[in-house]
């Protein structure tokens, strides 16, 4: 009976053992943080804009002489090319000006022919004393007459010719054509109750996008030694330009900025910017509003931490920073600009040091925790499976 007694009391101080030896290993168990190393890599800072597409040429074609309107050579809204001819004015009247100016420069000419003559008849009678200076003087003023004569018939039969050239109305540029403005039979032309505006010619095969900055990202830009609207080769990046299509999705042609306003809009305090953009396909349409990404900069290798990795507090921004005895500090960092997910730390931390980004909301400075590397994923589905 005694043994007995002996070997329940035995049984019962392994137990009691058991128990505390369970709660000292709950007393050793340490919150558990998900940590991981700072990246570092090149930051690409935008700026977003509200533009307008612009075609790089708008030409209006108008009338230049006044007559009236007998063909249009153009289907509607189709391409036309430089100097094809889109419409035909009446052009009797200007073919009889041409007529006329020719027949009058013969005349000069003719005239002129005569002048001459005499001026070389009387020369040598002259030199004879056979005539007198007057009548030699009188020569030679007859033939210069007849000279300016002929220049100024030969002005006017260039006028005629250039004017009945303009009753054949061609393209200016190379493009897509509007509606006409006009019918046939219509007075057009440049004159009183004549109308001038007969189409237009649109090239949109590239495309300007304007859209207005603020002085602030110029002032960024400047500091990084961004000029807009130049060319840097020695830079391994260029200011490029993204826009949206009308249903919000990315155009994927990308442009470049080629102008900037020379100074700010005293009333907006902003200006104008213009960047090129290939339009192979037409996509892109004049006149329409777009979303625009400007690419200010790109900050190469830069420290960037996880957003969520980010607290804010009356002091400032701050991370957990977990040493290497796997102790808590509290960290005070100078935040940069934000990319995606992740926020660029300009100073406070470094490359190599491990930082909190789960499971540190609780954490009270110089806390031990149990640290799990964020790639460690069979550590981080175990965890999963626990909670």
């Amino acid at each position: 009976m005694y043994k007995k007694y002996l070997n329940v009391g035995f049984l019962l101080l392994l137990m009691i053992s058991a128990l505390n030896g369970c709660k000292k290993e709950t007393k050793e168990q340490y919150p558990v943080v998900i940590i991981d190393k700072p990246l570092k890599q090149d930051v690409k800072i935008y700026g977003e804009y509200v533009g307008q597409i612009e075609p790089v040429a708008y030409v209006e074609v108008h009338a230049r002489v006044e007559g009236y309107l007998e063909e249009m050579l153009f289907a509607e809204g189709k391409r036309v090319k430089q100097n094809e001819p889109l419409f035909i004015i009446d052009s009797k009247l200007y073919k009889a000006r041409v007529e006329k100016a020719k027949a009058e420069l013969k005349r000069d000419e003719t005239s002129a022919a005569k002048a001459k003559r005499d001026v070389e008849r009387l020369r040598p009678l002259y030199e004879q004393h056979a005539a007198s200076q007057m009548d030699l003087d009188n020569a030679i003023a007859a033939y210069e007459n007849a000279v300016a004569n002929i220049a100024i018939s030969k002005a006017d039969l260039d006028q005629a010719e250039l004017e009945l050239s303009y009753t054949t109305v061609t393209s200016p540029i190379t493009g897509y054509i509007s509606e006409s403005f006009v019918d046939l039979g219509n007075l057009v032309g440049p004159g009183s109750g004549a109308k001038s505006k007969l189409a237009a010619v649109v090239n949109s095969d590239s495309i300007f996008v304007t859209f207005k900055m603020t002085a602030l990202d110029y002032l960024r830009a400047e500091r990084r030694n961004v000029r807009l609207g130049e060319q840097d080769a020695t830079r391994s990046w260029q200011p490029t330009v993204s826009v949206t299509l009308a249903d919000n999705s990315e155009y994927p042609i990308r442009g470049v900025v080629d102008f900037a306003a020379p100074q700010v809009d005293p009333k907006t305090g902003t200006f104008g910017v213009r960047a090129k953009l290939a339009n192979p396909d037409l996509r892109l349409l004049p006149g329409q509003f777009t979303r625009v990404k400007l690419l200010l900069d790109v900050r190469e290798r830069a420290i960037v931490v996880p957003r969520k990795a980010i607290s804010i507090e009356k002091g400032g921004a701050f991370v957990y920073v977990i040493k290497r005895d796997n102790t808590v500090e509290k960290r005070f960092v100078q935040t940069g600009p934000e990319q995606d997910n992740t926020i660029v730390i300009e100073r406070g931390l470094g490359e190599n040091e491990h930082i909190a980004i789960e499971g540190y909301h609780k954490l009270v400075p110089g806390d031990k925790v149990s640290p799990i590397d964020a790639h460690d994923t069979k550590a981080i589905e175990a965890l999963n499976l626990e909670e």
